[in-house]
């Protein structure tokens, strides 16, 4: 053999660097493929992760501003509530016994609502003892007197037979009169801020418009003062 056909010869087998370079690059542009292949996935699960992310974070911060306004309507409905000289809202609620009362009721005779937060606690008893106390007095005034809270019928009638109660107790449990008459709102204790009734009474006029509004009532001697304004009317 020729010393030209040996050089050729050498420069051909299929274990050659020429074919070991190709060889390499194929193996390297395949890796580089399948890693792109494998991170693809992966930039589009962060993405779905990302986006699941700010789902959950507009819907907490639309349940945030929805208790926000919540708040801030309860604020409002008690400063723009009920005024003196407007007509008292009309209301159909049961009683204690069975029975239903209305607004209608009591037309062209006065009327007195106290509204308390919680049948037989301390204050609520109290007040409610003392109304019991002048019902003769106000029946003599030509004046009717109702009682108000949220209790459930049973609860109101139990806080009626402990305490020997002899006025009405209204149940308002789906807050539709109270919200009405401005007396369910924003309430704080122990440093906590809630929604609840807010201890107020109201005087009706024999005209069914509002004659006197108390607000933020101290029990001791209200009664008293009450049955003083419903004399003056």
């Amino acid at each position: 053999m020729s010393k030209k056909s040996r050089k050729k010869s050498s420069k051909t087998p299929s274990g050659s660097p020429t074919v070991k370079k190709k060889s390499a690059k194929t193996r390297a542009s395949t890796q580089t493929r399948s890693a792109k292949t494998q991170r693809t996935p992966a930039r589009k699960s962060a993405a779905t992760i990302a986006k699941a992310g700010s789902h959950k974070a507009a819907s907490k911060q639309l349940k945030s501003s929805k208790s926000a306004s919540s708040a801030a309507a309860a604020k409002s409905g008690l400063k723009s509530g009920l005024a003196e000289g407007q007509k008292a809202p009309a209301f159909r609620l049961p009683r204690d016994g069975g029975d239903v009362v209305t607004l209608a009721d009591y037309a062209g005779r006065k009327l007195v609502l106290f509204f308390y937060p919680r049948a037989d606690t301390p204050g609520c008893t109290r007040e409610a003892i003392d109304f019991t106390r002048l019902a003769d007095a106000f029946a003599a005034a030509g004046t009717a007197v109702l009682g108000i809270s949220a209790d459930p019928l049973k609860a109101q009638e139990k806080f009626r037979d402990k305490h020997k109660l002899g006025v009405p107790l209204i149940s308002d449990e789906t807050h539709e009169m109270l919200e009405a008459y401005g007396t369910w709102g924003e309430k704080s204790m122990y440093g906590k801020s809630f929604l609840g009734i807010l201890r107020t009474t109201i005087l009706v006029g024999s005209d069914g418009k509002v004659a006197r509004i108390w607000r933020n009532v101290r029990v001791d001697g209200h009664a008293d003062e009450v049955l003083e304004a419903a004399r003056s009317l």
